[in-house]
């Protein structure tokens, strides 16, 4: 799909294998989605910019690759999203962090805001807004929404899964976000849950079902 970009690595996908099977249990889901979001960092960060500086190393001077520009953001869609932060942060830990409450309303399956936090200079930062699933797309589409509202212009999406459907929201609605996931699923059903899916991220992680 144009846009999107399937994270195919054989680590990514044992370990989303095993993050999807019924009896894995909440402390093996936690461990698993924290190692598989290191994995899928690495991939979403493939592309920054570098520069070089002057270091000596013990042996001599050199001219080093160094990151260019501005800390990131990780942006966290809130609950679920911050089992893909810890990850993300041990492989980048000066990276500074957003969170965006979003919940759906189970009944019209629209996007609610009740929180929002983020860096004063965020508009300057490249932002990687994170959530495990990308279903309906109505989360991701408001966060996103919020994060142009204050001035963001460079951005991408991370997710586990993502839905055909809510692929299809997503970029008509935001065209200039690419995103990143480790898996297209098959569809979403009347409830709007990914299938075949891994179930409720959010409940897995924090055993809350």
């Amino acid at each position: 799909m144009d846009g999107v970009t399937v994270i195919d690595h054989p680590l990514v996908q044992h370990k989303l294998t095993i993050m999807r099977k019924k009896e894995t249990s909440t402390a093996g889901f936690r461990r698993l989605l924290r190692e598989i979001s290191t994995l899928l960092c690495y991939e979403v960060t493939r592309d920054l910019e570098m520069t070089h500086e002057t270091i000596e190393t013990p042996m001599t001077k050199m001219e080093a690759p160094i990151l260019e520009g501005k800390k990131l953001v990780f942006a966290s869609i809130l609950r679920a999203g911050n089992g893909l932060l810890e990850g993300m942060l041990d492989l980048v830990p000066s990276a500074r962090v957003s969170h965006v409450g979003v919940y759906r309303d189970h009944e019209t399956l629209e996007a609610i805001e009740y929180f929002f936090k983020a860096p004063e200079d965020i508009a300057e930062r490249l932002v990687i807004i994170v959530d495990p699933m990308l279903a309906t797309g109505n989360s991701a589409i408001a966060a996103i929404d919020r994060l142009k509202e204050r001035g963001v212009t460079n951005m991408r999406f991370l997710c586990l899964l993502a839905a055909p459907e809510g692929i299809k929201k997503f970029r008509e609605s935001h065209p200039d976000v690419p995103v990143y996931t480790a898996s297209i699923d098959s569809h979403l059903n009347e409830k709007g849950y990914i299938v075949p899916g891994l179930g409720d991220a959010g409940d897995r992680m924090y055993g809350t079902k």
